[in-house]
Parts: C-alpha cells; structure tokens; sequence
C-alpha cells in the first residue's frame, strides 16, 4: 500500500470537545504554505460552523455533517476527496497543494488513515503526511482519564499541541507531557498559544518526527493517567540488538494485525535490516501501516531495533515472544 511521494499530502487535526482545533487551523491557513489548502470540516451536528470560524466558505472548504468520520461518514469522507480531485482535474474546482481534515473531537482518527489508504483512488492521488492533536491544558488530563475517544486521539497522533497552557497552573505542562509520554511515547509534544506553535512540524515536509521514546518520562507519568489509559491501554517498547530479517518480520507484523489489529492502536519503530543505508521507519494505526520507508542515516550511534507500541488488552509478552521466535526460525 505504498503511497506516491507526489501525492497530496494530507494534514488530520483532532483533539477532544473544546480542546482549541479550530483556533489551531486558522492559524495554519494563515501561513502562506497553506494558502492552497483544501479544507474538509466533519461537525457533530446538523449545523455547520466551524467552517465559517475557519475562513470564508469557498470550494476548497468541505462541510460534512451529523456524524464522526470514524463511523457513519467515511464513505462521505472518500466521496469529498474524489469530488475535490475530479473538480481540480475538469477545471472546475479549486486548484489546492494539501488537503487539511479537521475532525470533530468524539472522533477517532484510525479510521481516517484507513480511509484514504484502502481507496485505491485516493491511496494514489494523496499520502497521509501527519496526525496533529490538541490536548486541552485545563481539561485534558481529566479527559483522558473519562473519555476512551481523547485516549485514541493522542494515541494516533504524530504532534500533540499543548493548548490553554495560560490558563493551566505552571506545572501542567510536565504533566501533560508525562500524560502524553505514557499514552504515545512517540508523539513530538509542544506548547501552543492561541493557536499559534512552531507551523513547520505541521507544514514542513522535512519537519523531524518523533521516533524514540523518553524512559524517564514514562516514568514519571501520574499513576492515574496509566489506569485511566485503560487499565486496558498501555505503551511497550521492544529492543532487539541483532539486526532483523525484514523478510521474516513482514510475514510475522502481518499475522499480528491480522489477529490483533483493533487492539494495536499506534505502532512506530525504528528497524536495524542489515541495510548499510539508515533504518527502517515503520509507522502503522491500527490495522493499516504507512509505507515503510529507509532514513538516510541512524539519529544518534544506537543501531538496535526499536519498537514502540500502544495496545489495548493485549499482552505484550506474547508479542515479543512470537517475534523471538520467527527470528529465531529465520536464523536456523
């Protein structure tokens, strides 16, 4: 399902009830790299306005309505990008370079991703380039712990915006980041004011993604917030110090899915395949992963394989066990 490096980038901005997108989006239409963005708005509800807060409604602003895109309006969700290509391509629509999905915030974004790869229409004419969530200073912690939907938004996501930090006490940031940290040890975290944060992690192509994890960090997470990531949801890492059979490790990934995929909610990783070029990214939600993808070179001297992943009632000891031993079969 490998996507072409030409395609239309895609930019999916969640974040919980309240938690700032809105606020967050116009600031990104207002940067010139956005000025040709293609805006889809899915509201919860069966009036429209944050299409209107977003900028003045034109064709390249997409309403979809009453529904979350995780269920009833995917098909609605594959129909809008096909109609915003077909438009652009019979000279009757709006030429656009990026194509940005606000959410409503009881959505899941899994289901997005999954969309826009499994269409064999849309997996060729766009790439999902980044998952960008806002998590509310004065309520997220809260919101984790109650609502299972900001659980799996932080979860998916690739760059968590801290927001209302002024009006949180000083010290909730660290703990939104220990929050964040427990929950998606591979997500970049920064602060934003009044949707205002550092534009290129969202527009920038060449913008790093996050692809360790920070131990201390997750040590240092509330024990409340682990329980609440579900006594059920939880962060694993996995390290490997021989390089791995990439052969064997597709083969073993694929049954994996196939059995456990609505429990593997975020898996990223960095894979030592014996290549002398740098390593295999491999970034995946849920049943659906990214195209794997060799990074020029290592960032930092560690050459072991590093696996992160964010499950749901599934026992990680089974998982590296299973990986042991088809490594082990492919070594014999």
């Amino acid at each position: 399902m490998s996507q072409p490096a030409h395609a239309i980038p895609v930019l999916v901005v969640s974040g919980f009830l309240g938690s700032g997108k809105t606020t967050l989006i116009r600031a990104l239409l207002a940067d010139p790299r956005a000025r040709d963005a293609a805006l889809i708005v899915n509201e919860f509800g069966e009036v429209g306005i944050d299409h209107h807060l977003l900028r003045h409604t034109d064709e390249r602003t997409t309403l979809l309505r009453n529904g979350c895109v995780c269920c009833s309006l995917r098909e609605d969700l594959s129909e809008a990008m096909r109609d915003l290509l077909a438009r652009k391509e019979r000279g009757e629509g709006p030429e656009f370079d990026r194509v940005i999905i606000e959410t409503t915030g009881l959505a899941d974004p899994g289901p997005i991703l999954h969309t826009i790869v499994s269409d064999s229409v849309l997996r060729n004419r766009y790439r999902m380039d980044r998952a960008l969530v806002t998590l509310d200073a004065v309520a997220g912690i809260s919101n984790l712990a109650t609502y299972g939907e900001a659980l799996r938004q932080v979860a998916a996501a690739d760059l968590v915006v801290l927001t209302k930090l002024d009006l949180a006490p000083p010290d909730r940031e660290g703990q939104l980041r220990a929050a964040v940290a427990a929950i998606n040890p591979a997500a970049v975290v920064v602060p934003g004011h009044h949707g205002r944060f550092d534009l290129d992690l969202a527009l920038d192509p060449a913008a790093p993604r996050a692809i360790g994890f920070d131990a201390p960090l997750l040590d240092a997470a509330a024990p409340a917030i682990r329980h609440a990531a579900a006594g059920a949801v939880s962060s694993h890492t996995l390290v490997f110090d021989e390089p791995l059979d990439w052969r064997m490790f597709g083969i073993w990934l694929t049954l994996l899915l196939h059995r456990h995929g609505e429990r593997v909610l975020r898996m990223k990783g960095l894979l030592n395949v014996g290549s002398e070029r740098g390593p295999l990214l491999l970034e995946g939600v849920q049943h659906v992963m990214h195209a794997p993808r060799h990074l020029a070179e290592w960032p930092d001297d560690d050459r072991r394989s590093r696996l992160v992943f964010i499950t749901r009632d599934l026992d990680i000891g089974a998982i590296r066990a299973s990986l042991e031993g088809f490594m082990a079969a492919a070594r014999a």
